[in-house]
């Protein structure tokens, strides 16, 4: 079995295959000041609650776009579940080719969402992240990550908004009924989901007419499924992009 780890700003997914099966997933909140036997117990008690034994894990593979957590989930990896992990970078081994300026900036969550974007859909094709930040990227019909943009996340639009304006406050995520908002929580809604429905779509005609033909737009980030409802451009909502790419990568590194 393989445990797959993607750390992020916000939140860290695991997720546990069995070959090509996903047999269980879970959610943490991204912490800097928790310490590698913190996430160890915690994980180790997650992995277990699924019904998977610590020892049937046989491969690790992480992505982590924090520097302060990625020696911490090293250590997680081989004192928890006795193994090295397969640390995703630029200098990993690729389906895709990193077409850009400076490759060795690209994120590990860029390159896995590349990755199993072009595995699974082909191209032309279009990732969206819907996370911290919403992140666009953009792969070739020939397999070559070309770069993309990053836009603000809802998330953090929301808090800054919150924080700054006296009279508005934190308000659940959701589509409202009408883009017309009635009420103080309504109007931001309209905003936010709206707004970043409107953002996907500026961008995707941008970015479409650069690469050419007509690529797939696959979402994917905990707030994707509330976006997608409100725009005709997002083809795909596949929530395990990034666990599933972990998985491909580690098969591809061990061929």
């Amino acid at each position: 079995m393989l445990l797959a780890l993607d750390v992020s700003n916000t939140t860290i997914k695991s997720g546990v295959f069995d070959g090509d099966r996903l047999v269980a997933h879970h959610r943490l909140a991204s912490d800097r000041a928790r310490t590698a036997d913190e996430y160890g117990l915690m994980l180790s008690g997650l992995v277990a609650e699924s019904g998977v034994e610590r020892g049937a894990i046989a491969g690790v593979s992480l992505s982590c776009v924090v520097p302060q957590l990625r020696g911490v989930f090293v250590e997680v990896a081989r004192r928890y579940f006795r193994l090295d992990p397969l640390v995703i970078s630029p200098e990993s081994r690729l389906g895709v080719e990193l077409a850009v300026d400076h490759p060795r900036e690209v994120g590990a969550d860029r390159i896995v969402n590349a990755h199993a974007t072009w595995a699974t859909y082909g191209g032309p094709s279009i990732a969206i992240a819907f996370g911290t930040a919403t992140v666009f990227d953009c792969i070739t019909d020939d397999g070559r990550y070309v770069g993309g943009a990053i836009a603000p996340g809802m998330v953090t639009s929301l808090e800054s908004l919150a924080h700054r304006a006296a009279q508005l406050f934190q308000i659940e995520l959701v589509a409202p009924p009408r883009a017309i908002g009635t009420s103080t929580v309504t109007t931001m809604q309209s905003g936010l989901v709206y707004g970043f429905a409107g953002l996907v779509e500026g961008l995707v005609a941008r970015l479409s007419a650069e690469l050419g033909g007509r690529p797939r737009v696959v979402a994917t980030g905990g707030l994707a499924e509330v976006v997608a409802p409100a725009t005709k451009v997002i083809d795909v909502v596949d929530p395990h992009l990034t666990l599933r790419g972990l998985r491909l990568l580690h098969e591809l590194a061990r061929a």
